[in-house]
């Protein structure tokens, strides 16, 4: 799903591809009152560039000026470096926020900025997985088949995991969400893909035994 409209107010933006996602939002504006704030050597928003959107945020202008923050996941230094200036926003500055990781965003982030999907999930990553019954035997069956995975297919399934963990409305404590953007940021440190599908998938086994 493209972004087919012009975003007027701060939100998060969760696409497939980030540099599609921006690419299709970015004719919407004039190029003089839009600002793209990304890393240009990893896919990676940390630090440096959380310090150039603040700087930037900060210089005056007399009409609308929006800041597009961009990164495939965000690093949890610079999301609360952001804290103050997207609680607090000076006049006329909208922060816009695109990723494709759902689970690297804060939950702190989440709620003070709105977010919407223009996602797809495989059908066949979102129907896999009975997340809510999961067995033991399951999670094996399905370890054993995930074995050779990449990175970006492990990255896809996470996220399908934890899109249907909210779309089943099912409760998870705070520790176990942040299993999930954990996750994510070992496989961006090149972890084993299949050693952090089976502490997740074990987390949530575990989770189904006390429930």
């Amino acid at each position: 799903m493209l972004i087919d409209k012009k975003i007027e107010t701060a939100q998060i933006l969760i696409v497939n591809d980030v540099e599609e996602g921006l690419n299709t939002l970015l004719p919407f504006y004039s190029k003089h009152n839009v600002r793209v704030i990304k890393n240009d050597q990893k896919d990676e928003f940390q630090i440096a560039q959380a310090h150039a959107a603040i700087k930037e945020a900060y210089i005056s202008s007399n009409e609308k000026k929006y800041l597009i923050l961009v990164g495939r996941s965000f690093r949890n230094e610079a999301q609360n470096a952001l804290l103050k200036v997207f609680e607090e926003p000076p006049k006329n500055i909208v922060f816009i926020i695109i990723t494709s990781s759902k689970s690297s965003i804060l939950p702190t982030i989440f709620s003070r900025i709105p977010h919407k999907y223009y996602k797809t999930v495989s059908k066949r990553e979102e129907t896999t997985l009975d997340i809510d019954k999961l067995d033991l035997k399951e999670v094996y069956l399905f370890l054993k088949d995930s074995q050779r995975i990449t990175k970006d297919e492990a990255r896809t399934i996470i996220e399908a995991i934890l899109y249907k963990v909210s779309s089943k409305r099912i409760e998870l404590n705070q520790k176990e969400l942040e299993l999930f953007s954990k996750s994510i940021k070992l496989l961006e440190l090149n972890s084993r893909p299949i050693n952090v599908l089976t502490s997740l998938l074990l987390m949530l086994l575990n989770r189904n035994k006390r429930v």
